[in-house]
């Protein structure tokens, strides 16, 4: 048995810290991800790795349902503190054709950072 101590969680908006924008690239969606500038370098050096762990195409389906059955890509770009994400097929066949509320993909990065998740309290 671990005697260590449970990590306290806190559910938060997953923008609690991180930074989002996004966009279209014809049928497909970029996202950037990241975790800003602040005083504390440790501290956000940890958030980077919580991050570029948490981050993978899985989550982004459990976060964002409508991917559920599209190819999501995560790429991971840790010396910018970051991860870009390709959601391919999101918009249909680009701007002109989709049915999407948002069919430039300018607001999916907000509701990305909307959406609850588990954080550890360290790192709030």
């Amino acid at each position: 048995m671990s005697s260590q101590t449970p990590q306290a969680i806190r559910r938060v908006p997953f923008g609690t810290f991180v930074h989002a924008r996004s966009g279209d690239k014809g049928g497909n969606a970029n996202v950037g991800l990241w975790v800003g500038q602040i005083p504390e370098p440790d501290k956000r050096a940890q958030r980077i790795a919580w991050l570029l762990g948490f981050v993978t195409p899985q989550r982004i389906r459990e976060l964002l349902p409508e991917t559920v059955d599209l190819s999501v890509e995560c790429h991971p770009l840790a010396n910018l503190g970051g991860v870009n994400v390709v959601i391919e097929g999101i918009l249909g066949e680009g701007v002109a054709a989709s049915t999407r509320f948002d069919p430039q993909a300018k607001a999916l990065g907000e509701w990305i950072r909307s959406r609850l998740v588990d954080i550890p309290e360290e790192l709030l």
